[in-house]
Parts: structure tokens; sequence; C-alpha cells
């Protein structure tokens, strides 16, 4: 069917759902005929973690979906997800519940700017965060993930002249662990940039036994008093490794605890609060706007309708494919 004006101006499917509808079933039934698998990012909401194929991080998804034979993925995460799936699966059909679900970390870097930057320090490489742009990844010599980007990037001789971009915790956090002098793009998750060490040492008193674990997104205070320091994925490796521990402090976006509750269920977990701004009422949990935006609702209209669709651009495409592939073969 061809998506309407309306549909189009929303970034999603706009019709209303008959309420009386299990959604859960219908989406699946859909999946089945559609030939569909569901991927949702850890920072999804609990019920759409439950309907989904696979469930993790980003690239994670990416590759899981390109091993699969399923014509048809939905990527229930953020825009540049979605466009990473379809950067490695460029012959089947990706669907991005809303397209309006983008990403603070990703848009803090346009190619634009990028391509200038390069240009005003030429020798150097860029080494991207795979929380970016396809756009922003056509620029790029390597793309990392949070979980290699140490061990990618110690393949690179010590005095190589590096552009690290777009998160400038996670590139301050590499140069720590690796002694270089890496020039640092300056953007940030605005997830991950409101977590304080306030927060997690109130916590922390309150749970003196609690292992603090902490994204590498976090600013470096964060992480100096963090007792594991990784991704999502290793966060929630380590939890499932040491069941004797039975109480964790999360110092990343809330959506994580659902999967670390379900796999293990006889610990606890707690999460960081953002910081608290002067007149304002706080919240117990950090959480991305973004990632939210995905519903069930949507889901079943994206599978319904088979839209809105992920296209990018063949020459971008061909380009930023290549960073990719490099990580994959250095890590």
């Amino acid at each position: 069917m061809t998506p309407t004006k309306e549909w189009k101006d929303a970034g999603y499917v706009t019709e209303a759902v008959d309420k009386n509808l299990n959604l859960k079933e219908e989406i699946r039934r859909l999946c089945k005929e559609k030939d569909a698998i569901i991927l949702a990012h850890y920072y999804t909401v609990g019920a759409i973690q439950d309907i989904a194929d696979f469930v993790g991080d980003s690239l994670a998804l990416a590759r899981k979906a390109a091993d699969t034979d399923a014509k048809v993925m939905v990527m229930c995460g953020v825009h540049f997800m979605a466009e990473t799936c379809k950067l490695l699966s460029p012959d089947k059909t990706v669907l991005c519940p809303d397209l309006t679900a983008g990403c603070s970390l990703a848009d803090s870097c346009d190619a634009a700017d990028l391509r200038k930057y390069k240009a005003e320090h030429p020798g150097y490489q860029v080494v991207s965060y795979v929380n970016t742009t396809a756009a922003v990844k056509a620029l790029t010599d390597v793309v990392v993930t949070s979980g290699n980007a140490v061990k990618v990037m110690e393949s690179f001789p010590k005095d190589a002249k590096i552009i690290f971009g777009p998160d400038y915790n996670l590139g301050n956090y590499i140069n720590s662990v690796t002694g270089r002098n890496m020039l640092l793009w300056n953007g940030g998750c605005h997830v991950h940039e409101k977590f304080s060490v306030e927060g997690i040492v109130n916590l922390k008193k309150a749970h003196p036994g609690a292992v603090v674990m902490a994204h590498l997104e976090c600013k470096a205070p964060v992480l100096a008093v963090a007792d594991v320091k990784g991704s999502t994925a290793t966060m929630l490796k380590y939890a499932q490794a040491h069941p004797e521990q039975k109480e964790f402090i999360v110092a990343t976006e809330a959506g994580i605890l659902h999967e670390m509750q379900r796999t293990c269920p006889s610990q606890t977990f707690y999460p960081v609060p953002p910081e608290v701004s002067e007149g304002s009422l706080g919240c117990s949990c950090n959480e991305c706007e973004f990632m939210k935006k995905n519903t069930l609702e949507k889901i079943y209209n994206t599978l319904k309708y088979g839209w809105p669709q992920i296209e990018i651009d063949p020459a971008i495409a061909k380009d930023a494919v290549k960073p990719i592939e490099r990580m994959l073969e250095l890590s």
C-alpha cells in the first residue's frame, strides 16, 4: 500500500489499531505471513523484547539479521540501527516502525561537518562509533562498538593519527586505557550524559554490597566509580556469569533491566537515576525517549503495510559498509 501524506509527515503509519486485537499474536502471525523477523534493542520496552526474534545491541542485531533467511526485518531501535541492518542486508526489506526515532549521539556528528574536519586534518584516519549515520560511516576508515573499541584501536600503531567520533566519553576512555591521544569529536548520548556520581553514591549507601556497572558512553567520573565498565552486552554477561552476586547498580538506559531480570531472576538490578535539575521532581530511571517511540501498535502497522522502509543511497552504502567489514576483520 502506498504511504499516505499523513504517514510520511508523521514518520510512521498513523492508522488506529483495533483495541480488541491481541497485538502480540497478530504481530507473530504477520511475521509468519510475510517471512519477517523482529529485532529489538535492549533499550526498547519489555513488551517488544518479549515478542522479538532477537534481542541485543545494534550491531549484534544487524549481524543476526544478515545470517537469517528471512526476507523482511523490523528493526525496533533507532534510525541508524535500521540503516546498519540495511547496509549488512542490502537485498532484504528493512522496516523501521518510526522514522523519527533518532539518536542524539548519531545526530551530534553531521556528515558535512565531519568531511570539513577531515579536510582540516590531512593524514588522519577516522574511527567512528557504530552509533552514526550511514553518511558518516561512508567517511570513516573503521567502525567500532563499545564492546570491541579498545581491541580494534590496539590494532593501530601507537603513533597513528586518528580522529575518533562522535562519542567523546568513549573516545576519552580509549585514550586513557591505551595511552593514545586521538582527536575527539565532541558528541554524546543525552541519556548517558545525565548519569551522576552522586546518584551512584546514594544507591551504594543503600546497597553497599552491590556491584556498579556503567556503560562506556558515561562520563569519566561515573566510569571511575564503576566496578564493571563496558557495553550493554558486557554488563549483561557479567551478571549472568556471577550468580553469587545478588545486587547490581546499573548506569545505562533502563530498558536493559528487562533482559537482566529475565535471564537473572534471582538477582536485583537498580537503575541509576539521571541528574536532577533545580525544580525538577526527578525520576527513578533514565530512559531514551527515541527508543520508547517503538510500540506494539507501530510494529503491527509497519508489518501490515510494509512501511516505513529504509533506503540508502547506493553510493553512500558502498562506502559505508567498508568500515564495518574492516571492523569485523580486526575484531
